[in-house]
């Protein structure tokens, strides 16, 4: 792997024209196989999962509000966050704020905010339930986006519902 950037590093030098780029011998050098990435993925899913599933067990409970509210997200974050193994981190970033994606993503991040928020700062039910509703719902909206015309059938769906 050194060799590779010490080798681009010189050729940068003294003009030596190189498609490869250092950025691209590190992301080569330091790649999970797919086996790797799938079994990560899994992983950080299963965990979200959890995380979640103990949130919904820990609202009843003493402190359950700020418990719920802690689980419940860190499990929407980690469920997220497996998409990371599949795709790579800045790969995942760009995607993210991507024109098709970005209200989405923003009206995400927010929920998760407002929802620790009404737990920890309001201390209101009603609200974190809100919002845990609108973060499962905008995670909905977020993964349908990766599915051809998925939020389309989903919409006129609604619509023809309504």
């Amino acid at each position: 792997m050194f060799k590779n950037i010490i080798e681009n590093t010189r050729r940068g030098i003294i003009g030596e024209d190189d498609e490869r780029s250092i950025l691209d011998d590190i992301t080569q050098n330091t790649s999970f196989s797919w086996s790797t990435r799938i079994q990560g993925f899994i992983v950080c899913f299963l965990i979200g999962t959890v995380f979640s599933l103990l949130g919904t067990f820990f609202f009843w409970g003493p402190k359950g509000l700020v418990l719920f509210a802690v689980f419940y997200t860190l499990g929407n974050i980690m469920s997220l966050s497996s998409t990371l193994f599949l795709m790579g981190p800045c790969k995942q970033l760009q995607n993210m704020f991507k024109e098709t994606r970005l209200i989405t993503t923003i009206i995400y991040i927010v929920c998760m905010i407002f929802t620790l928020l009404a737990a920890f700062l309001w201390k209101k039910k009603i609200l974190v339930l809100i919002f845990c509703i609108m973060q499962f719902l905008a995670l909905i909206w977020y993964s349908l986006s990766y599915i051809p015309y998925a939020r389309n059938v989903v919409r006129s769906s609604f619509l023809s519902c309504v």
